[in-house]
């Protein structure tokens, strides 16, 4: 078995100000980012004119509650014995780096404070409709891991995450700015729900055999290995193929073509999960997933503003 040190030096851990920055686990707040912005160039389209603030806040909202998500995960994980300081893919805080489970746990309570203090305003602003969308958002967040029957421990974990955090933040950024929600948004919200759901299932594909252990359902385990891969690029074909067919019938603008441009991203993914055992040698393609979805909804969302001008 590694040595700590030796797992660290291989994920290129470092001390300080690091230790904090990996526990947000940056790689995966692309998931927040991406409906956030997608939704708002959405809006843009219809009224010609944005929101800075309540798009600002929005952000900061869900770059927050996602994580506080991790840091439940986190937490979680290691009362209930299943990270230990060889785990991969965890920020390895408490397992590696000696950080109290305590302040991990205070540290995402207060960022799920903070963010319900942005939605409050976000609600006031708007409609408070949002206020009880965004609340239900926290729940799930929370009993994404934590609570008696963990949502990520079920083959339901890939959709509540990409349901939640792509088509209802995209709705939700759509609505502050617009008032209402229309089929279009929710058409264009597929895309980015999807690669947000392989971002959860690359995670559970590199920790399948851990996983099974532990007892967990996922899909990556009652598909397998081989299987899990073939789904994953099924997924990324689903997620092009759809974005096609929405330009061919005019949701989305001709423009919205660049988003091919993060094709060979998604093709390196699934190449560097072919193959593969270890969890330590599928790591750069569990990250190459997350800069899949960053890129094809930067593109997106890009290509959405560009729209508006022509």
């Amino acid at each position: 078995m590694p040595h700590n040190t030796d797992i660290k030096k291989a994920l290129n851990e470092k001390d300080g100000l690091q230790v904090w920055w990996r526990l947000l686990r940056p790689h995966t707040l692309t998931a927040s980012f991406i409906p956030v912005f997608v939704g708002t160039m959405g809006a843009y389209i219809i009224q010609k004119e944005l929101h800075i603030l309540l798009f600002i806040t929005m952000l900061l909202a869900a770059l927050l509650i996602q994580a506080a998500t991790n840091m439940f995960n986190e937490y979680y994980d290691f009362v209930r014995g299943l990270d230990t300081e060889h785990s991969v893919g965890i920020s390895g805080t408490i397992v590696r780096d000696g950080i109290a489970p305590k302040t991990v746990l205070n540290i995402a309570i207060a960022f799920f404070g903070i963010a319900l203090l942005l939605g409050l305003y976000i609600s006031a602003t708007t409609s408070w409709w949002i206020a009880l969308i965004g609340a239900l958002s926290m729940i799930v967040g929370y009993l994404y891991t934590g609570g008696p029957y963990p949502i990520a421990y079920t083959p339901f974990g890939e959709i509540t995450a990409g349901f939640l955090m792509g088509t209802v933040m995209i709705a939700i950024s759509y609505f502050i700015q617009t008032g209402h929600v229309t089929k279009e948004i929710i058409f264009i919200s597929v895309p980015i729900a999807i690669l947000i759901g392989t971002i959860m299932l690359a995670n559970n594909i590199r920790d399948l055999e851990n996983d099974k252990i532990s007892g967990r359902k996922t899909i990556a385990i009652l598909l397998g290995h081989k299987n899990a891969v073939k789904f994953f690029a099924i997924l990324f074909i689903l997620t092009y193929a759809w974005t096609g067919v929405l330009i061919i019938i005019g949701i989305l603008p001709l423009w919205s073509l660049i988003v091919a441009l993060s094709i060979p991203k998604a093709i390196s993914v699934i190449k560097g999960y072919i193959g593969k055992k270890m969890p330590i040698e599928m790591m750069p393609a569990m990250i190459n997933t997350g800069k899949t979805n960053s890129i094809f909804g930067f593109l997106l969302g890009i290509s959405l503003l560009i729209g508006t001008f022509l």
